[in-house]
């Protein structure tokens, strides 16, 4: 790999690391980024738990959702997720697929997933609920080929997050700080949403609000960044 594919590469590691950190992601899901060189080819790790992710494991992935070159060891099988939004969104540089204990409870109850403070504006107004039966009935949950990964990618459509019936989210980003962050203030919203939830009804933010607040300046991320990587350092 290049300079630039190094670089990347050693952030996708660190990437990895916060979200585990973070509880976020635990054994299982998976963090991506688009080429810098190759705009249709992504960056994924062998199949890993995140915690576990080492540079000489990212590999990189042809638009079919199969590596560039020659692998040995064991691919995710839902890389299909990462290729097939990608493919569809060209906006999209970064994807995480978690099963976060904060959003499950909306996956599993079909519950709206809303903004309700600040950052959690990062979601976008709108979380859409995909729900593997509607084009493939009973299935073991997982998404193990193209024409699944692709029916996902048409639920996200233009949002930022998409929920998965008792599955669990993709998340989406610009860039992949933006995805680390959206990711991690996403499943803090999930937290305050279930938690408001449990005194009442709960307003979430305007759609003034919200369109406001989910501009979140890169030196605002780049500085959760910086904090959430200390600690990984630790």
């Amino acid at each position: 790999m290049d300079t630039r594919s190094v670089d990347l590469s050693q952030e996708l590691v660190w990437a990895n690391y916060i979200l585990a950190c973070e509880g976020i992601l635990d054994a299982f899901g998976h963090v991506s980024v688009r080429h810098p060189d190759n705009p249709d080819h992504f960056l994924l790790s062998l199949s890993s738990a995140p915690e576990l992710v080492e540079l000489d494991g990212i590999v990189e992935y042809g638009s079919n959702s199969e590596p560039a070159g020659e692998v040995t060891g064991s691919q995710y099988a839902e890389r299909y997720i990462h290729g097939e939004i990608y493919r569809r969104r060209p906006d999209v540089m970064a994807i995480c697929h978690h099963h976060s204990s904060a959003v499950m409870p909306f996956c599993i109850t079909g519950r709206p997933l809303v903004p309700v403070y600040q950052h959690g504006a990062m979601i976008g107004a709108h979380v859409p609920l995909w729900d593997s039966r509607d084009d493939f009935d009973d299935t073991n949950l997982l998404i193990t080929n193209a024409a699944q990964g692709e029916s996902l990618a048409r639920a996200l459509g233009a949002a930022s997050m998409v929920l998965m019936r008792h599955h669990g989210a993709t998340v989406v980003g610009g860039t992949l700080r933006e995805l680390v962050f959206r990711t991690v203030v996403g499943s803090r919203n999930a937290e305050l949403l279930y938690q408001a939830l449990a005194l009442g009804e709960v307003s979430g933010l305007t759609s003034g609000e919200i369109e406001q607040a989910a501009k979140v300046p890169p030196a605002a991320m780049d500085r959760a960044w910086k904090l959430w990587l200390g600690r990984v350092k630790k």
